[in-house]
């Protein structure tokens, strides 16, 4: 099946899920040699896709060295998470002022997209999922710098999630954006931003947590190509009524226990 997105775009996508999904290992070493033959690239696309990578905090390394994925410390983690508060409550003031029936049915997508892969057990395309929602909201605050900030805080919250939180269902992460789209219909900006407030500090009482002991996992090589085949499947051919996050829920994923 042929993708309409460029070689680079998909290496970019696979990693980036992969690395956030827990699929590769904090600490794994990503060689240049093997990623350009990976997604049939030259050496230089693939140091800007890691240079991409470590600018949203999921790759260490590069340059003179070989880049790994991040391994961010609790320390790191409660700084991230500060930041993350400042800017969701800003997010929610901006986005609360250009509300429409529209931005509800784009959420409500990602939501049910959520409830999905949840309900298929897929819990890591699920907690991937939870992280577009706010990418989501970030993106309807017309903001470009705030939607900058708020993807990499997002990227960075995820790869600290599957580092650090133990098991646990997304049951209650889905509920919750639920009422954050109820509450934003009332226009009650100050109730959007307790219910948000009280959904980040849930999120980062499970990043906080002691950590858990790793799973097996597969090779870089297997887990790749399975990243690759489902972002180029669903950016050569969507299913009819379904949004690309929703497509993303049902790719084959490698599954696991651990959500966010």
């Amino acid at each position: 099946m042929n993708s309409n997105k460029a070689p680079a775009e998909i290496a970019y996508e696979a990693l980036r899920r992969a690395i956030i999904e827990r699929a590769i290992e904090p600490g794994t070493k990503l060689p240049e040699d093997a990623l350009a033959t990976q997604f049939g690239i030259s050496r230089t696309p693939v140091r800007a896709v890691l240079a991409r990578l470590q600018a949203e905090g999921l790759v260490a390394g590069g340059g003179r060295r070989t880049a790994a994925v991040a391994e961010p410390g609790l320390g790191e983690a409660r700084q991230v998470f500060e930041v993350r508060r400042a800017l969701e409550r800003e997010v929610v003031r901006l986005v609360a002022q250009r509300w429409t029936p529209a931005f509800a049915k784009r959420l409500q997508k990602i939501v049910q997209a959520e409830q999905d892969a949840h309900d298929a057990g897929d819990l890591r395309a699920s907690s991937r999922l939870a992280g577009d929602f706010h990418t989501a909201l970030a993106e309807m605050a017309d903001n470009f710098l705030l939607m900058r900030f708020m993807s990499e805080a997002v990227s960075r919250c995820s790869l600290i999630l599957a580092v650090h939180a133990g098991p646990h269902s997304n049951e209650c992460s889905i509920r919750e954006h639920e009422d954050i789209i109820r509450r934003f219909g009332t226009s009650k900006v100050d109730e959007v931003m307790a219910a948000m407030d009280t959904h980040i500090a849930e999120i980062a009482r499970q990043a906080l947590s002691p950590a858990q002991s790793p799973e097996a996992h597969e090779g870089l090589t297997g887990v790749l190509a399975k990243y690759a085949q489902a972002v180029r499947g669903e950016h050569s051919a969507p299913r009819a009524g379904l949004a690309p996050t929703e497509g993303a829920a049902r790719a084959a994923r490698p599954k696991s226990r651990k959500t966010a």
